[in-house]
């Protein structure tokens, strides 16, 4: 499977994972708030009064269906409305601790899971494509601490023509033939092109470009 087709199924199932786990929430939430205010409701009514005392609150806790939410909700009078209003509430905690997270977490899980394998076989693949180290992996070569070399358009079809090469290594004629082919002599071009491309070749990898005397060129392991 390729790389961006993995990272995409991982980000799938993280999406995934957050809507259940929100949607399981938002139910909790609703089941919670309902029992809250007819807990509410019927405290007041009961005892006929506007006046919230410690025997007000015993009685709201004594007509909680949710039997966790006793001793851990409180009411609050709302400033905004006209009149005795109170209004009962959780905190964000109780509420997620109520809520079933298993379905989520189970998602998290496959998630979690998917991202180690994309990394075991992204650095398999890493290892098992590399040269000298350095490896080209959807058409970039990186090395093997992960750097991604940057090179010229031209550098890269160069390095390009060396890793296709079995033995790594490529007449001058090739490649001036293939880099400038309506050029008649890019002896010189190509000189240029090599001088510049040695050095980071060097600094990143174990490999060097090396000439021999038939007029050829090697990419080979220092």
């Amino acid at each position: 499977m390729k790389q961006r087709y993995a990272v995409v199924v991982l980000f799938v199932l993280i999406i995934l994972s957050g809507m259940v786990s929100l949607k399981s929430y938002r139910v909790t939430e609703e089941l919670v708030t309902e029992d809250l205010n007819q807990a509410l409701e019927k405290a007041l009514n009961q005892q006929q009064s506007d006046v919230i005392s410690a025997d007000t609150i015993k009685v709201f806790n004594s007509h909680l269906r949710i039997e966790a939410l006793r001793g851990k909700a409180t009411l609050a009078v709302d400033t905004r409305r006209e009149g005795f209003c109170p209004r009962p509430q959780v905190s964000t905690a109780t509420i997620l601790s109520l809520s079933d997270q298993r379905p989520s977490m189970v998602l998290w899980s496959v998630a979690l899971l998917w991202g180690l394998f994309c990394m075991y076989q992204h650095r398999r693949t890493m290892t098992q494509g590399l040269y000298g180290g350095l490896a080209l992996h959807d058409g970039r070569f990186i090395n093997a601490s992960g750097s991604v070399l940057k090179l010229t358009p031209m550098q890269q079809q160069l390095m390009e023509m060396f890793w296709r090469s079995p033995s790594h290594q490529l007449s001058k004629t090739e490649i001036c033939d293939t880099l400038w082919p309506k050029k008649p002599d890019a002896s010189e071009t190509l000189y240029t092109l090599i001088h510049r491309l040695k050095p980071i070749i060097e600094e990143y990898s174990d490999l060097k470009i090396k000439a021999d005397r038939r007029n050829s060129y090697e990419l080979t392991i220092r």
